[in-house]
C-alpha cells in the first residue's frame, strides 16, 4: 500500500493519521467494517462503522486511481515522451482531474482534424503563428508549407490546419482547462426545455402528452447548477432519458472567451487574429463541451450521492424497524376479486396452513370469512395479526377490526414493498416450492411483522422503494452501499446461529454465501449447534472467518453463556478471570449486578486490550444479546377517510411516514395516495435534512393543506403537531 493513502484519507475525512493507519491495516489483514468498528477500537481509536467505511471507500478509490496512474504512465512512456518532470507531476498528484489534464495531450485519439493537420506537417506553422510575431509575413510562411502530396494545396488549407492544431492545443491546455472550470463552477446554469412528440397519431401523441405531464415543472426550468438540488437534477436526468426533456449545462461564453483571450493572446497582430480565430473554434467546439460533459457527470455523480445516501439513512431505518419477536401470527395478503390470501405462522416464521377469504366485492362472502379467521385464530392460537398495505388494507384492517377478536391479539398493517419480487424469487420458489406466489407473499408479510431484518435481507434493496431515483443512480455505487447497510444492520442486531436463514447469515461478518450455505447444510446434518466453538468444523469456516462472524452470532442454552452474548470468543479469558477473582461462575456474574458492580475493569488493561473493550464486555455482561431495535406499536388510520375524495383541506390525520427524501418525507394517511410533507411543513423551526427531523415508520398526526384530485396528490403539513 502506498504510504500516502493514510495522509490523504486522514485529510478528507478529518481522521487521525493514527486511526486511519489502524483502520487500513485492518482492512488489509481482511477484517470486515462491522468487526474492526467492534471489535478492534484500541487499534482505531473507537473509529464508527460510518468512519470505518468511509476510510474503506477512500481506500478502493486511490488504489484504482494508482492503477490509472500506472496506465497513464506506461501509454506516455511506449510513446517516448516521458520525461522526469512529467513521471514526477504524475506520480504526486492524487487528483484524478488534475492527473487526466496532465495526460490529456498524450492521450491516444480517434483521428481528430488536429491529428490530421500533424500528419500533414503543419505543426511547425501553428508554432509559428502562436509567436504572435507583429512583423511575420504569414503567407510567405504558409507557402512553405505547401504540399499536394500530403492534401495541402494552397496557403489558405496550411493555415486552417495550423489553427485546427491550435485549437486543440488551447482545449488541452491546463491552464485553460482550470479557467474554464472555474466560470462553470461560478456561473454555469442548468436548462431544461421539453421536447417536441414525434407521434404520428393523434392518439400517439395524447399518450405522450399525458406522460410528459409528470415532468411539466421542467418543461421550461433555469438554475445555477450549483444551486440545483440531486432531486431536481435526477428528475430532468430521467424525462431526458425517457425523451421529454432536453437538459443542456452552460457558461458564460463571453466571459470565458475573454479570459482565454488574455491568457494566449500577446498583441494584435495578424498571427494573432488567426490564433484569436483558432481560440474561438477551440473553445466552442472542443473546449466548452468537454468542460460540459465534465460538469454534467460531476452533477451527476454529486446528485447520485446524496440520493444514494438518502436510500442508505432510509433502509437502515427500514431494517432496524421494531419487531414484534416470536410471536403466532395470521398474515393477510389483501385484495378484492382475488380474494385475501391467509396464513398461520408459528413462533419460529413457519408456514402452518393457508387459504383465502373473500369478505369484499364481488364476492362479499363476509361471515364464512369472519367465522374462518375466528377459527384459525383459535386453532393457532394467534398472538398477532399482520395486514399487507397494498390494494384492499384499508378495508380489510376495518374487517379484522370489526370481529370483535380477543384484545391480546394485536393487529398490525405492515409495508408490501418487495413483497411481490420475494414471492416470485429463485429465494422464495426454494422456501415454498410447493406453493404459489400469493402464499409466499402473505407469509413474507407475517414475518416482516416479527422480524423485518430477517425478511428483508432476503430481498434486493433496491425493490423495497425507500429512496429517490434508485433506478437513476450509479448502481454499483448504490449497491455497494446498500450492501455495506444491510450489513452493518444485520451485525448490529447479531443473529441467533441455530434459527437464522441462509441469506440472513451470508451479512455476517467474515461469511458470505458459500459459508452461509455449509452453515445451513452443517446444521441440517447435525442439528443444533451447542456452542460457537463447533463452528470450526464447518467446511470452509477456517480461523480468520471464525474470528470476524463468531461475536455476531448468538447460541441460546449451551454450556457457555457467553456464546449467546455479543462479547467475542477471544475475550472469553477475561470474563472468566473475572468470574474467578469473584469467586463465581461466568453465569452467577452474568445475573448478579452486585458482582458486577465489584468490578475495576482498570484491572484488566492490557497492551492488547484496552478499557473500550472492557467497557462492551461490562455492558453485554448486564444485557447479554441485547436487541438494539425499539418495541413496536400498534396504529391505526382515520375511520372518516378511506379514498381521496374523502380528505379536505384542514383535517387532521394520523399517518405513518413511508419514504424520506431530501425535499420532505410522505405519509400514508389510508387513503391509497402517500401525502408529501415539503421539508418547509416539516415543523416549525427550519429542517436542513429531514432525516434528522423524523424517522421511516414513525407514526405522526398531520394537517391537509392541498389536494390535487387530477395528479392523485395530496399536501401535507407537521407545523404545529406532536
Amino acid at each position: 500500500m502506498n504510504p500516502i493513502f493514510t495522509t490523504l484519507i486522514s485529510k478528507s475525512t478529518g481522521i487521525s493519521a493514527k486511526q486511519v493507519a489502524g483502520a487500513i491495516s485492518l482492512l488489509n489483514e481482511g477484517c470486515t467494517i462491522p468487526f474492526i468498528s467492534r471489535y478492534r477500537k484500541e487499534v482505531t481509536g473507537a473509529l464508527d462503522e460510518v468512519q470505518v467505511a468511509s476510510i474503506a471507500n477512500q481506500l478502493e478509490k486511490l488504489n484504482e486511481l494508482d492503477k490509472r496512474k500506472e496506465t497513464i504512465l506506461k501509454t506516455i512512456e511506449e510513446q517516448g515522451k516521458l520525461t522526469a518532470e512529467l513521471k514526477s507531476r504524475i506520480e504526486n498528484s492524487w487528483d484524478s482531474t488534475e492527473i487526466e489534464d496532465i495526460y490529456l495531450p498524450y492521450k491516444p485519439k480517434r483521428k481528430t482534424r488536429a491529428e490530421a493537420a500533424r500528419q500533414k506537417g503543419l505543426e511547425p506553422l501553428a508554432t509559428f503563428l502562436m509567436l504572435q510575431n507583429p512583423n511575420a509575413d504569414i503567407n510567405k510562411k504558409a507557402q512553405e508549407f505547401i504540399n499536394e502530396e500530403v492534401g495541402v494545396t494552397n496557403k489558405e488549407e496550411a493555415i486552417q490546419g495550423a489553427q485546427d492544431i491550435i485549437a486543440e492545443q488551447i482545449s488541452e491546455n491546463e491552464e485553460a482547462r482550470n479557467m474554464i472550470r472555474f466560470n462553470f463552477k461560478k456561473d454555469a446554469v442548468i436548462t431544461s426545455v421539453k421536447l417536441k412528440s414525434k407521434a404520428k397519431t393523434n392518439e400517439e401523441e395524447q399518450e405522450w402528452e399525458q406522460k410528459a405531464q409528470k415532468y411539466r415543472d421542467y418543461f421550461q426550468f433555469s438554475e445555477k447548477l450549483a444551486r440545483c438540488a440531486s432531486h431536481r437534477l435526477l428528475a430532468m436526468r430521467r424525462g431526458e432519458e425517457e425523451g421529454f426533456l432536453r437538459i443542456t449545462i452552460s457558461g458564460d461564453d463571453e466571459r470565458c472567451l475573454d479570459r482565454l483571450d488574455k491568457l494566449f493572446l500577446k498583441n494584435s497582430s495578424r498571427s494573432a487574429e488567426l490564433v484569436w480565430e483558432a481560440i474561438e473554434d477551440g473553445f466552442k467546439r472542443l473546449l466548452k463541451p468537454s468542460i460540459e460533459t465534465e460538469f454534467a457527470n460531476l452533477s451527476k455523480e454529486q446528485a447520485d450521492k446524496e440520493a444514494i445516501r438518502i436510500f442508505v439513512k432510509n433502509l437502515e431505518q427500514l431494517l432496524m424497524a421494531a419487531p414484534l419477536g416470536q410471536k403466532r401470527v395470521l398474515a393477510l395478503d389483501p385484495g378484492f376479486r382475488t380474494g385475501c390470501k391467509v396464513v398461520c405462522l408459528d413462533a419460529e416464521g413457519n408456514l402452518l396452513h393457508n387459504e383465502a377469504i373473500y369478505p369484499h366485492p364481488p364476492k362479499n362472502e363476509r361471515k364464512a370469512a369472519a367465522d374462518k379467521i375466528w377459527t384459525l385464530t383459535k386453532q393457532y392460537k394467534t398472538e398477532a395479526i399482520s395486514i399487507g398495505n397494498g390494494t384492499a388494507s384499508r378495508e380489510t384492517e376495518e374487517f379484522i377490526r370489526g370481529l370483535g377478536l380477543p384484545s391480546s391479539i394485536k393487529i398490525f398493517v405492515v409495508s408490501e414493498d418487495g413483497a411481490s419480487i420475494y414471492s416470485a424469487s429463485k429465494v422464495a420458489r426454494d422456501e415454498f416450492p410447493d406453493y404459489d406466489v400469493t402464499v409466499r407473499g402473505a407469509v413474507s408479510i407475517g414475518r416482516r411483522l416479527m422480524d423485518p431484518l430477517a425478511e428483508l435481507v432476503k430481498i434486493d434493496p433496491n425493490s423495497i422503494g425507500v429512496g429517490q431515483y434508485q433506478k437513476d443512480v450509479d448502481q454499483k455505487e448504490l449497491k455497494r452501499s446498500l450492501d455495506q447497510t444491510v450489513e452493518k444492520c444485520v451485525n448490529k442486531v447479531g443473529v441467533n446461529l441455530n434459527t437464522a436463514s441462509k441469506h440472513l447469515l451470508t451479512y455476517i461478518s467474515g461469511l458470505g454465501p458459500a459459508i452461509a450455505q455449509n452453515i445451513v447444510d452443517y446444521r441440517t446434518e447435525h442439528g443444533a449447534f451447542s456452542s460457537r466453538k463447533e463452528l470450526l468444523k464447518v467446511p470452509k469456516l477456517g480461523p480468520k472467518a471464525f474470528e470476524q462472524a463468531a461475536g455476531f452470532l448468538r447460541v441460546s442454552g449451551g454450556k457457555q453463556p457467553l456464546d449467546n452474548s455479543a462479547v467475542h470468543p477471544e475475550s472469553y479469558p477475561i470474563v472468566e478471570k473475572m468470574a474467578k477473582n469473584l469467586k463465581c461462575t461466568v453465569s452467577e456474574l452474568m445475573a448478579n449486578k452486585e458482582l458486577r458492580e465489584k468490578i475495576d475493569i482498570y484491572k484488566y488493561v492490557t497492551s492488547e486490550v484496552g478499557l473500550p473493550t472492557l467497557q462492551d464486555i461490562m455492558q453485554e455482561l448486564e444485557k447479554p444479546g441485547r436487541d438494539p431495535r425499539e418495541q413496536l406499536t400498534t396504529f391505526e388510520f382515520s375511520k372518516d377517510v378511506k379514498e381521496l375524495e374523502d380528505v379536505q383541506v384542514g383535517m387532521v390525520l394520523p399517518g405513518i411516514i413511508t419514504n424520506i427524501t431530501n425535499f420532505g418525507c410522505f405519509v400514508d394517511v389510508g387513503v391509497h395516495t402517500k401525502g408529501l410533507v415539503h421539508i418547509s411543513e416539516l415543523a416549525d423551526h427550519f429542517v436542513k435534512d429531514p432525516s434528522e427531523e423524523v424517522q421511516l415508520h414513525q407514526h405522526v398526526m398531520v394537517r391537509v393543506i392541498g389536494i390535487d384530485l387530477q395528479r392523485g396528490r395530496m399536501q401535507l403539513s407537521m407545523k404545529g403537531m406532536e
